[in-house]
């Protein structure tokens, strides 16, 4: 486990209400005494116990409120795609 100053928990609240939550860490490419190597780890996924529980532990906790809008949902025509691959065959 790293300790409070090595890891960050992340909530990302979507327009739709969802909430993720991820866990990211200070990790080196190099030497801890090389800071120009220091950086912060691909967020991974946590559990919303987890997250709060290290809110409450007093981990430093970031809250991020999303504004893109949902994606465009775009709808094909059925059988498109077949028609396209019996056309290739031929």
């Amino acid at each position: 486990m790293h300790s409070k100053v090595t890891v960050k928990y992340i909530c990302e609240v979507y327009p739709s209400g969802n909430c993720y939550y991820y866990k990211q860490e200070l990790i080196t490419h190099d030497s801890w005494d090389n800071p120009g190597s220091i950086c912060w780890s691909t967020p991974r996924p946590i559990s919303k116990r987890t997250y709060l529980l290290r809110k409450k532990e007093g981990y430093k906790i970031e809250e991020r409120v999303l504004t893109k809008q949902p994606a465009k949902i775009i709808p094909f025509k059925r059988g498109t795609v077949e028609q396209q691959l019996n056309m290739n065959k031929t």
